[in-house]
């Protein structure tokens, strides 16, 4: 299978297989009028296989949202047909309205407009608690 290069947009690389079309889902890319291509189960010699994303134009894409579903992703902005920018997620600090807190007593639950925050706890499990309840998510 061939997939062309992109001349402007970004590519969303290193996403463990099978986890491509629940991020896209997620940063909203299925419902776009954006040109985006998932590219499922490819082979890599650093993760044997591996799912990508490519965006057709220049857009901002939630990091935190990245970084939470998959926190060894990569983020490749590119421009005029070369990588302008690389950046390498890791889980994010704090994640604002990514999650939403479980706990039916959580202030959350009664006081709608009230952001959903969550912060990391654990790096290495990639635990995640709510701020106000201390929830885990």
């Amino acid at each position: 299978m061939n997939i062309d290069s992109i001349r402007n947009g970004v590519v969303i690389d290193h996403i463990k297989a099978g986890s491509g079309m629940r991020l896209c889902r997620l940063l909203g890319l299925d419902d776009t009028e954006l040109t985006v291509a998932i590219i499922r189960n490819v082979t890599s010699a650093k993760m044997g296989r591996k799912d990508i994303i490519k965006i057709d134009s220049v857009t901002s894409v939630n990091l935190d949202l990245i970084g939470y579903v998959d926190p060894g992703a990569t983020v490749n902005i590119i421009r005029n047909g070369q990588v302008s920018e690389k950046l390498s997620l890791d889980f994010p600090e704090k994640l604002v309205n990514v999650i939403k807190c479980k706990n039916p007593r959580c202030i959350t639950s009664c006081e709608q407009e009230l952001p959903h925050i969550f912060r990391l706890t654990d790096r290495k499990s990639g635990e995640y608690r709510c701020i106000y309840c201390e929830t885990k998510a």
